[in-house]
């Protein structure tokens, strides 16, 4: 009787270390779902920042979680999913971190952390060639498209516009307005740049671009302060080693702001 209560115990024991992640010399204490390695839902198509299916997803975003994952001594694994349940998800510890270009705000932060910021993002106004829209307020009871539950739908509702209509992608909104489904397109002014340059000869034109003081984050789940701040840590050594400005350089032709090399999810909050 004694012998089964011992093997019980060890089996007990046995179990519970099996299911506590990131506990390998690779990552340290750091609550990662699969140990070793960090699990990162994804939100895909949204190029430049996220295209193509996992395993074999690329991007910005891809890009430098990849580069944070192995300064931490981790290995990454993607998953897709939607981006307007990503930070439920991600509080919910469905992952460790989310790969979605999400904008710090006050209302996500009500769900998950933020890390500290590795992109500035500015809002572009697509519309096609001969257009008489020149800006938002020229937006007056039209259909504009934009990405569900972002930045440009919240910019999209403070102006007139007759109908703001939500798409999943924000080149499912680029693409709605080349059928004429919407008349303009809020949308984040990389995406499109981006969706410009690939289809090439498309009659759409960028009229407005509209400077914007939206820094992109990581999510984590509220209670991960640890995941969090290995991963700001690493985020540090991409920035000053140079490893963030070459992927600037790759995705967006520009040189990364002071706000993203210099800024932190402090400042932010403070301001």
């Amino acid at each position: 009787m004694r012998i089964g209560i011992a093997l019980i115990t060890t089996l007990a024991t046995a179990g519970l270390a099996a299911g506590c992640g990131g506990d390998d010399d690779g990552g340290g204490d750091l609550g990662t779902l699969n140990e070793g390695a960090l699990f990162i839902g994804i939100d895909t198509p949204y190029p430049p920042f996220a295209e193509g299916q996992p395993p074999n997803a690329t991007g910005y975003d891809v890009e430098v979680l990849n580069a944070i994952a192995e300064n931490i001594g981790l290995t990454t694994e993607y998953q897709d999913t939607g981006f307007p349940t990503i930070f439920r998800d991600v509080a919910a510890g469905q992952f460790d971190t989310a790969a979605a270009a999400s904008s710090i705000k006050p209302g996500r932060e009500k769900v998950v952390d933020f890390t500290d910021p590795y992109y500035l993002s500015a809002t572009a106004l697509v519309v096609p060639e001969g257009s008489d829209i020149a800006t938002t307020d020229d937006l007056g009871g039209l259909i504009v498209g934009v990405q569900d539950a972002t930045v440009q739908e919240e910019i999209a509702n403070g102006t007139d516009a007759g109908e703001v209509r939500a798409f999943p992608e924000g080149t499912t909104a680029l693409t709605a307005l080349l059928t004429g489904q919407v008349e303009a397109v809020l949308v984040d002014e990389a995406v499109g740049a981006d969706f410009l340059e690939k289809q090439g000869g498309v009659e759409i034109i960028v009229v407005e671009s509209i400077p914007g003081d939206d820094l992109f984050g990581f999510a984590v789940a509220p209670d991960n302060d640890g995941l969090r701040e290995a991963m700001n840590e690493a985020l540090a050594t991409i920035k000053e080693d140079g490893t963030m400005a070459e992927l600037y350089q790759k995705y967006f032709d520009a040189e990364p702001p002071a706000k993203v090399l210099e800024g932190t999810n402090e400042d932010l909050t403070d301001d």
